[in-house]
């Protein structure tokens, strides 16, 4: 199936924005280089984190861009590359691709869920409060798994009926995807079957 897949548009980067202190504000959003579109010796991870009892915590634009660019700058510092998110009120999804020098995948959700809940604790103006009950992650090993897992995630917002096309809903990767990748990756992502696929999202 690799031989139908282009190679990502590698030239593709934006200017990355002035680097703030993400445990007091939201980063500017720092997005990530063009997808690849293939497996990778380093592995790519599929992952889902839920807050705790399936409470809508994050329930404004403000709070949704929070934990979008506290996600965005966090996987640059761990050197994950994303290549499809979707950020929800009670939950969010991400397929990331692991590099030589990436470090710990537990590390890296451990910091943005710390952060993410005391930011959000501070704009909510409570104390203490936990924001986050766990998550999951499986690495992807087989290359229609991964693509149609690609497609779930770039869908999501559709799926939860929040908006009707994907790249309507402002956090998530539906609409870099389409602008970042060729249209023949685009076609290829969107035709994958997702009905079927065993993803723990009953959010």
């Amino acid at each position: 199936m690799d031989n139908h897949l282009p190679p990502g548009p590698g030239s593709f980067s934006l200017k990355s924005p002035a680097t703030k202190d993400v445990s007091r504000e939201a980063p500017p959003k720092d997005w990530p280089h063009a997808p690849v579109h293939r497996l990778s010796e380093h592995g790519i991870y599929f992952v889902t984190a839920g807050t705790l009892h399936k409470q809508r915590l994050f329930d404004t634009p403000a709070k949704l861009d929070l934990l979008e660019r506290m996600l965005l700058s966090l996987a640059g510092k761990w050197v994950w590359q994303l290549e499809a998110w979707a950020v929800l009120a009670n939950h969010y999804h991400f397929v990331a691709r692991g590099a030589p020098d990436s470090g710990p995948m537990r590390e890296f959700l451990r910091e943005l869920h710390s952060r993410s809940a005391i930011e959000l604790n501070r704009m909510d103006g409570v104390e203490g409060r936990t924001v986050w009950h766990n998550f999951r992650d499986t690495r992807l090993t087989h290359q229609y798994s991964y693509l149609a897992r690609l497609n779930y995630v770039h869908r999501n917002a559709v799926k939860h009926g929040l908006v009707a096309v994907a790249n309507q809903y402002p956090w998530c990767s539906a609409a870099w995807f389409e602008r970042t990748a060729s249209p023949a990756q685009v076609k290829t992502i969107y035709r994958f079957k997702i009905d079927q696929l065993e993803v723990e999202d009953d959010f």
